[in-house]
């Protein structure tokens, strides 16, 4: 199993590790509902360095992209970024991810967990004679995200680079323990995010420093337990659990943010128009509130009286609600806000209420 280059000091922080795709990924510190206050009350430090990273090269990389991808990719600058899907033919999601623009490169960050499969995905579309070249990055260059109200104070006094102003999906360059890094502006939690991601040589240091600078903050070491609730809270779904191929974007509710009617063809443009075009989204991604605490499995089937309409995608305990949080597929004559729903779990069936995303909404 792959470990973080910072394997150690999350051990020395008391951390507890669960298997995520294939990377051995700190879980928790020891008690997740301070970690979850922490990233809503002040500064939280997660290690993303296990999430698939790539970067793409050459004369054609923006050319490349923007033939396959399913988002528009041309009026960007360098500096800004981009979310987009991959989709085949059929339409189905195939990966998830931001695309950052930089002079010389375009880096693709995985939102969600999916170890290598954006990478293998992409490649088989790398035909000879492209003057573009994909580098696998996942092991390579570390990544690390600050979280919270207190998040751009930490990352300045860390790092000497002032972030407040910095825009949603966009990049700063930075030097950080003499390698070279970007600063992105993301969003993982509802709360203010960045991330910084640099060489791994250099993620201890960066590390290092952000924890130094955030202790009058009261940063705390976050896993991805507290991530989990707090990404759900913030209406965020991401690839593998919420975003495979057995969705197509429209049912996401990705209209704006993920894919493009207008920028031309790519794989499975066809069927997304004819969605849009037609109206005949079939099924919506929505919230759901269940006030027993059970928290269902992926995959727990949703009734609407006996009728099986859809089913959970994702689900947490929330501290902040005192009740179980979780993302869910009806169909779409069962999607709207107050909509009463039950899950089934281990064969009992369990109280649920469709609510309007995101949970919680930054003051």
């Amino acid at each position: 199993m792959k470990q973080s280059p910072l394997h150690n000091q999350h051990l020395q922080l008391g951390g507890t590790f669960e298997d995520v795709a294939g990377s051995s990924v700190p879980a928790h510190y020891g008690h997740v509902a301070a970690e979850h206050a922490a990233v809503r009350g002040a500064a939280g430090l997660s290690d993303l360095s296990h999430r698939g990273k790539l970067r793409v090269t050459g004369d054609d990389r923006i050319k490349w992209l923007q033939s396959i991808i399913s988002n528009d990719i041309l009026p960007l600058q360098a500096g800004q970024g981009r979310y987009s899907s991959f989709l085949t033919h059929k339409g189905k999601m195939l990966g998830y991810f931001r695309l950052y623009i930089q002079p010389d490169a375009v880096w693709i960050e995985d939102v969600g967990e999916v170890g290598d499969a954006t990478f293998q995905a992409l490649r088989k579309f790398l035909l000879y004679g492209t003057k573009a070249k994909m580098d696998n990055c996942a092991e390579s260059w570390g990544l690390l995200l600050v979280s919270g109200p207190k998040s751009a104070e930490v990352v300045t006094a860390a790092f000497g680079i002032d972030v407040r102003s910095l825009d949603l999906l966009h990049t700063i360059s930075a030097t950080i323990g003499g390698h070279p890094a970007l600063i992105l502006r993301t969003e993982e939690t509802g709360e203010q995010d960045f991330e910084v991601l640099l060489p791994v040589e250099g993620v201890a240091v960066a590390w290092g420093q952000l924890m130094t600078a955030g202790a009058p903050f009261g940063i705390k070491p976050v896993g991805a337990q507290a991530r989990e609730t707090l990404r759900i809270e913030a209406g965020l779904p991401k690839a593998g659990p919420d975003l495979n191929e057995e969705i197509v974007p429209p049912e996401a509710n990705l209209e704006g943010k993920a894919f493009s009617l207008s920028k031309g063809c790519y794989p499975g443009q066809e069927v997304v128009a004819r969605m849009d075009t037609y109206g005949n989204v079939r099924r919506h991604l929505v919230g759901l509130i269940l006030q027993d605490k059970t928290v269902p499995p992926k995959g727990s089937k949703l009734f609407s009286g006996d009728r099986e309409v859809g089913w959970i995608s994702s689900a947490a305990f929330s501290p902040q609600r005192n009740a179980v949080l979780a993302f869910g597929f009806p169909l779409r004559d069962f999607s709207a806000p107050d909509t009463a729903l039950t899950v089934e779990v281990a064969g009992t069936r369990h109280p649920a209420t469709v609510h309007a995303l995101p949970f919680y909404v930054r003051s």
